[in-house]
């Protein structure tokens, strides 16, 4: 029997060679790309450093010229940037930050608009400091802090006054004596809010600091001027760039007041310690909504709440420094010789982070000496919510004070803040948060502290002692501005203007 061989047919050459070919290439290719990135590992690929990004946004000059201890932000190393949003802001290209710079704020002598802010104020550096260097983040180049309790204690004192661009004015006998003599305490027009503890109280002091915050503007050369509580953020949404300098710089030469309509606060815990960084939820003003989207959820926004907002609704206001400027009352200003003429913005708005810390209710309560009865607080409150407050802090349990808190002013509701957002009631704003979170995270607050000197201008601070709390029984307008009492009131100037501007709530349903 035959045995039968089956042999395989032997490749062509050219498949051969093209097999090869291919071999040789796939073990090559690994091996490429391999060493390819071993190099660019190695030589770092010619992508900078992100931490070197900070050196684009360094201003002409030394590095000497940045806050103490700002020198060593580019040297930090790289994992402690992880690239945040907080950290990125200031250090891209882009235009949307002008005043980011390293977070050194040092503008240019020519820079215009020159905008100041006055304030006063008995707050922490807790509260202070991000409220100004956010501020000095969109351009405002210079305060004017009337200080008085914890604002005008040695440790904060000193702090303030090693800031560039800060003025500090304490609450002296010889500043009270001059405030007597002033032209609106011895006019009619604010004559309404005299004699009145608390809110009164602290609304002629705002008034008459104001008057004085004037002068010192003029003197300085500032173009604008603004008065702000330091619970309070300007929000320049509209303009070209997130700037407020750029936003006044856009106006008509002939505008004279801009108001700001305020947004106000809406938080969504019962625990947070710092209302700037952890609260992103705000209540539109009247001004920026239409007017069937207000009146058609008006009830579910209040929440059983006396008004729509918890407390004021008219905003506050930016003014031109020109001759003959007065105040008009703690929300507007005006001018004796011309009615003003006043603009009110569709986009930017005064962000108000009112009662957002559960403390908040306690220490309204401690520093107004009011019965909590329904007829004695309105002596010392002019808003509805505010009178509430207080009577419901001056008489519960602490266990019943915040379960009011919660119904009252925390938005548990998860449908029910959809269902807003949705409507645009409420809305989101991140960038305050961002900018103070970047501030933090920067160490500009840290080393504004450890930098400052140890004493203060021991003079003004030592005359201020007596001075910087008001009496809890007897009215700052009453004890201290021109004795007399309510019999003065026959020998004030009476003009032909209307009071003053309250605080005022938003339209009612």
């Amino acid at each position: 029997m035959a045995s039968h061989f089956h042999r395989s047919t032997p490749l062509p050459p050219t498949t051969h060679s093209f097999l090869s070919k291919l071999l040789l290439l796939l073990t090559i290719l690994p091996l490429s790309l391999a060493v390819l990135a071993f190099v660019l590992q190695w030589r770092g690929g010619g992508v900078s450093d992100p931490t070197s990004a900070v050196s684009r946004w360094t201003p002409r000059g030394s590095r000497r010229e940045l806050f103490p201890g700002m020198e060593k932000l580019s040297s930090l190393p790289t994992k402690n940037h992880h690239h945040s949003d907080c950290v990125d802001l200031g250090r891209s290209s882009s235009p949307s930050f002008p005043y980011y710079r390293d977070w050194k704020f040092g503008f240019e002598a020519d820079l215009r608009p020159k905008i100041c802010i006055t304030t006063s104020t008995s707050a922490g550096l807790d509260q202070i400091l991000p409220w100004m260097f956010y501020h000095k983040v969109i351009g405002v180049t210079t305060f004017y802090l009337f200080v008085e309790g914890q604002a005008a204690s040695l440790n904060v004192s000193r702090v303030l006054e090693s800031i560039p661009g800060i003025k500090v004015i304490y609450r002296t006998k010889e500043l009270e004596e001059q405030q007597a003599k002033s032209r609106i305490w011895n006019e009619t027009w604010l004559a309404g809010f005299f004699y009145k503890p608390c809110n009164y109280e602290l609304f002629v002091k705002q008034s008459l600091n104001m008057e004085n915050a004037i002068v010192m503007a003029r003197d300085a050369g500032m173009d604008w001027i603004i008065h702000l509580d330091t619970d309070e953020l300007v929000y320049p949404a509209g303009a070209s760039e997130y700037s407020l300098r750029q936003l006044l710089l856009d106006l008509p030469s002939d505008v004279d007041m801009v108001i700001f309509p305020n947004y106000e606060s809406s938080i969504e815990r019962d625990d947070i310690k710092d209302p700037f960084s952890e609260v992103s939820m705000f209540k539109k003003n009247y001004d920026h909504l239409p007017k069937e989207t207000y009146f058609g959820y008006y009830r579910e926004s209040t929440r059983g709440n006396p008004n729509y907002f918890l407390t004021y609704g008219n905003g506050k206001a930016a003014a031109r420094i020109q001759d003959e400027l007065r105040p008009n009352g703690a929300h507007r200003w005006h001018n004796y010789i011309k009615a003003p003429k006043e603009i009110k913005l569709d986009e930017a708005a005064v962000l108000h982070y009112t009662y957002a810390k559960f403390s908040a209710l306690t220490s309204r309560r401690d520093r107004c000496a009011c019965k909590p009865t329904k007829e004695d607080v309105k002596r010392c409150f002019m808003l509805e919510f505010d009178r509430a407050a207080f009577i419901i802090a001056s008489t519960a349990s602490e266990e019943e004070l915040l379960h009011w808190y919660q119904e009252h002013v925390v938005w548990g509701d998860n449908n029910l803040k959809l269902k807003l957002l949705r409507r645009g009631i409420l809305t989101r704003i991140y960038i305050p948060m961002a900018i103070i979170q970047g501030l933090k995270e920067s160490g500009v607050f840290r080393s504004v502290i450890a930098n400052a000197p140890t004493t203060v201008s021991r003079d003004k601070f030592l005359s201020s002692i007596d001075n910087s709390n008001s009496s809890r029984t007897v009215s700052f307008a009453s004890r201290k501005i021109g004795g007399g009492g309510e019999k003065q009131a026959s020998g004030r100037k009476v003009l032909g203007i209307e009071a003053a501007v309250p605080p005022l709530s938003p339209p009612v349903l």
